[in-house]
């Protein structure tokens, strides 16, 4: 099976949002940091930032994951009375984030909020209880450094503020930089986060760079992709070293993750490119480590798809159905440009694979105007003056939407209500308008 295979993309008539379907839910877990304090300036680049840590949600308990089903207090009598006469400091780690994770739904069950908020401090007290004895006795389990594991709980629970603990970036900070010490590789590269955007401790990037290399080296794949950008862009005050970062970026690749495909979209990106010393362009390739990302469920990557075979670039052909795949796989995860996107599918339409329906078009365009992106406030204006997808015509609703846009600085926005303030028109019949097609210039 090819990457190219269809059978691995979603059919091309599927229609995840339409006039009677409910909005998509947001599944995203919420990062460490709050959202103003990820790296911007730095090693962020358009493709987003990696996750905080690399460890998979089973490791790092959350209060926002997934749960399994909700053990009952005798069951969990049952559990703790074997860890107590345990000395395997690897099972009573388990047993504390189970405690925690499990924490709410256990409370949940008392009949009163009184006792549910009782029971559920208890659990969690008990559970935060376990993390900091094990976090200080410095014991190695199997390879494993279960007081280095702990700390490095414990940081994330105070810079998430989870558990009853308040935030304290500080702490959090502390925490990494001592499991660290024991080169617990998720630890390093929260520290190397930390020192680079100054939090919790102050900017450093000198530091930030060598705890970058020291997770990287432990195969961390956040720390390879941050690492590959610093070093072919020469952030953070380095002379660029495109040759070793794209390196980098290759080993972060061939150890990409769902939870972390960004090296191999970056790499795709630097492939695409003509002016990175030491790479040869190739589509080809930069087409195959976009599928791979996108297949992890990278949505960057498959808006790029879509883009791709939509308008034939990267040496794809010219193909509406594994456009229209790619682009509902972003959608589904409430991308606006692929939401826009097949906005511009329905308008046109694409037999067999979809057909055409403005009352679809205008329904993907105004979802994407919702997430404030100005070329589909211009869109949804234009469907408004032109009366696609909507019961009639409308210059006034029409002008409000290219006002949201030109305040966003689009330019076609601004043109068209200078032009309709000169026309002094208030209806633009739907037979005068020009129905935009697809292509390069075209409303999309």
């Amino acid at each position: 099976m090819t990457l190219q295979d269809p059978t691995l993309l979603p059919a091309a008539n599927m229609r995840p949002w339409t006039a009677s379907s409910r909005s998509l839910p947001l599944a995203v877990p919420s990062p460490h940091f709050a959202e103003s304090e990820r790296p911007s300036s730095s090693a962020s680049s358009a493709t987003g930032m990696p996750p905080m840590g690399g460890l998979p949600l089973a490791n790092t308990v959350l209060e926002s994951s997934p749960k399994a089903p909700t053990p009952t207090m005798a069951s969990l009598d049952a559990y703790r009375t074997s860890i107590k006469r345990s000395n395997d400091s690897g099972a009573q780690l388990d047993f504390a984030k189970y405690v925690l994770e499990h924490a709410r739904g256990i409370a949940d069950n008392e009949p009163s909020l009184k006792l549910v908020k009782k029971r559920y401090d208890m659990l969690t007290e008990e559970g935060l209880k376990w993390v900091r004895k094990l976090a200080g006795t410095g014991i190695t389990v199997h390879r494993s450094n279960i007081a280095a594991e702990s700390q490095y709980f414990l940081g994330t629970v105070h810079s998430r503020g989870i558990y009853g603990v308040p935030r304290d970036d500080s702490k959090a900070f502390a925490y990494y930089q001592q499991a660290s010490k024991a080169q617990h590789a998720e630890a390093n590269y929260r520290t190397a986060v930390c020192y680079e955007v100054g939090v919790g401790t102050r900017r450093d990037p000198t530091r930030a760079l060598q705890f970058y290399r020291k997770a990287a080296a432990q195969t961390n794949v956040p720390a390879m992709y941050k690492l590959g950008l610093i070093l072919i862009k020469g952030l953070m005050g380095i002379t660029p070293a495109p040759r070793e970062g794209i390196n980098w970026l290759k080993r972060g690749a061939d150890n990409a993750t769902p939870e972390c495909p960004h090296s191999l979209h970056e790499l795709a990106l630097c492939h695409e490119s003509s002016d990175i010393p030491g790479v040869i362009p190739d589509e080809t390739y930069a087409r195959q480590l976009y599928i791979k990302a996108g297949k992890l469920g990278y949505v960057p990557s498959q808006v790029r798809l879509g883009q791709a075979y939509e308008y034939g670039s990267l040496g794809c052909p010219v193909d509406s159905r594994r456009s229209i795949g790619w682009y509902t796989r972003a959608a589904e995860k409430n991308d606006a440009d692929a939401e826009l996107a097949l906005s511009g599918w329905y308008l046109t339409g694409a037999e067999p694979h979809l057909p055409q329906n403005d009352v679809e078009a205008f329904l993907w365009a105004r979802r994407a105007a919702d997430r404030k992106l100005a070329k589909a406030e211009y869109a949804v204006g234009y469907y408004y003056e032109c009366g696609i997808g909507v019961a009639h015509p409308d210059v006034n609703e029409a002008q409000k939407w290219y006002l949201k846009a030109a305040h966003q600085n689009n330019r076609r926005a601004a043109n068209r209500l200078k032009e309709l303030k000169q026309m002094g028109v208030n209806v633009v019949p739907l037979s005068n308008a020009a129905r935009p097609r697809r292509g390069k210039g075209s409303l999309f």
